[in-house]
């Protein structure tokens, strides 16, 4: 059981790397002494999953701080607390060991010895609430996400209706390589589109004109961070697969 929790625990480390979530606490939330009629099972079933959380953490290098009390009623748990941009504390990922549902649902399984065995429960929420997650998750990055998670990768930016056909041949292009794009082919200067992408947060702007049209390229903008070149589209398709691929893999590492 204990090697399982310890997995879980990878888990949301995984999860806090992917999105930069570098300020937190574990907290490992026990039972209160004072109040044992506020639990259900017995001191032995509570002492083993104490026992569990805490030997866990201590193999992982985990440091923690430890709450009397704030242990939920069937089991203790391990509870990560982020701090947000202004410094607030939100929990954002619990595991849970529970001996006691398992006896109180009367779970069996066949072991490896055909014999009949009660499971140990270990509830895993390496989110938390999923609506407070992504409250804190768009005001910590600022609606900056990482590439491989933002909603629309890149959006094509044609300087004038002439060239939304072509606009609309690279964002098919891209689309079909698994770049998630959009078009901006309102009738406003490429000036406030730019801007107004840029405030959107979309990480490639993608300007195309005559130049563009007649070589098959992109002028690709950064979102942040400028001006990058042209490219063929393909070349583009590449670059950002590319750069998705190694954020993603460093996660593993």
């Amino acid at each position: 059981m204990k090697d399982e929790f310890k997995k879980v625990i990878d888990i949301v480390f995984i999860i806090f790397k992917a999105l930069s979530f570098d300020n937190y606490t574990a907290q490992i939330s026990l039972r209160d002494p004072m109040k044992p009629e506020k639990y259900i099972g017995t001191s032995e079933n509570w002492d083993k999953a104490e026992r569990a959380i805490i030997e866990a953490c201590e193999e992982k290098g985990l440091e923690t701080v430890t709450e009397l009390g704030e242990a939920a009623f069937y089991g203790p748990k391990l509870d990560f607390m982020i701090k947000d941009a202004l410094g607030r504390s939100w929990q954002l990922g619990t595991i849970q060991v529970d001996y006691n549902l398992p006896e109180r649902f009367k779970l069996e399984y066949i072991g490896a010895d055909d014999n009949r065995h009660r499971p140990v429960m270990i509830h895993r929420a390496p989110f938390g609430s999923m609506e407070r997650f992504v409250a804190v998750l768009i005001e910590h990055t600022a609606g900056k996400f990482p590439l491989w998670l933002t909603p629309e990768q890149a959006v094509v930016l044609p300087i004038s209706e002439k060239y939304n056909d072509y606009a609309k041949k690279v964002s098919d292009f891209l689309n079909n390589s698994d770049i998630r794009t959009v078009i901006d082919d309102r009738n406003e200067k490429i000036g406030r589109k730019i801007r107004d992408n840029e405030l959107k947060k979309i990480p490639y702007l993608l300007i195309v004109g005559e130049n563009e049209a007649d070589n098959e390229t992109v002028s690709v903008r950064r979102q942040g961070d400028g001006d990058k070149g042209a490219m063929k589209t393909s070349e583009f398709a590449d670059f950002v697969l590319k750069e998705v691929r190694e954020q993603l893999s460093g996660l593993f590492n």
